[in-house]
């Protein structure tokens, strides 16, 4: 389970910028041949209704930004100024690191809570207690995005789900520094599924190709 969780975020946010990337391929596919004056495949391109893909395209890009905030906290690729901190004495800096990352789960799982009561009262209530078979005479149904017609509750979503992930990636770094005493980094010289290849000095590059620089002349007959 846990081995999902670690990479919950670049699951979601593969499958999202894929989806993307074709739902807007087609749409601009979609908008280009429409234009052209061809007999039968102008009116069928015109009967299709692809109004909705820039709508859907935007939450998904909404979506991104909220997981990719997650991942950016359990990677440490987030900008942040340390110059004071680095400066501090170790045992003010590992008390300083503590409330900064705690400081910021507190702050995410505000804004997880704020979001669900949100999300809650936008529609989400009526819903549950709709399928529930509950009476539901009361209770106001909420919004419907102008193009797709979703309840604009499940595009909100996005603000507690990636709010508590995001606070919940704060605890895992806050616990993981008290134990080990370090925080991620990410470097950005690496890149993911690719080996890293050991790199020569200036020294040895100059000696390999001192030792090499010959040995396709010696395989035409020698050097001249």
């Amino acid at each position: 389970m846990m081995k999902y969780l670690d990479h919950l975020e670049e699951i979601i946010i593969t499958f999202l910028i894929a989806a993307a990337t074709m739902i807007i391929a087609v749409a601009v596919g979609h908008r280009y041949l429409s234009g052209l004056p061809i007999p039968g495949l102008q009116d069928w391109l015109l009967s299709i209704n692809m109004s909705w893909a820039q709508e859907l395209c935007i939450y998904m890009f909404v979506w991104m930004a909220k997981f990719g905030a997650a991942y950016g906290v359990r990677s440490g690729i987030h900008v942040g100024v340390d110059v004071l901190v680095t400066r501090l004495p170790d045992s003010w800096r590992k008390v300083t690191v503590v409330l900064a990352i705690f400081g910021g789960a507190l702050f995410t799982g505000m804004i997880g809570s704020l979001g669900a009561k949100f999300v809650w009262e936008n529609g989400m209530h009526y819903a549950v207690f709709n399928k529930l078979g509950m009476d539901v005479a009361e209770l106001i149904e909420g919004p419907i995005t102008p193009d797709l017609e979703w309840p604009t509750w499940i595009v909100y979503c996005a603000v507690p789900l990636g709010s508590f992930l995001m606070c919940f990636r704060f605890l895992q770094v806050g616990l993981a520094f008290l134990r080990t005493g370090e925080l991620p980094h990410h470097d950005h010289a690496h890149v993911e599924g690719i080996e890293e290849i050991g790199t020569l000095d200036s020294t040895e590059a100059l000696e390999e190709y001192e030792q090499h620089k010959f040995n396709h002349k010696e395989a035409k007959g020698g050097v001249k």
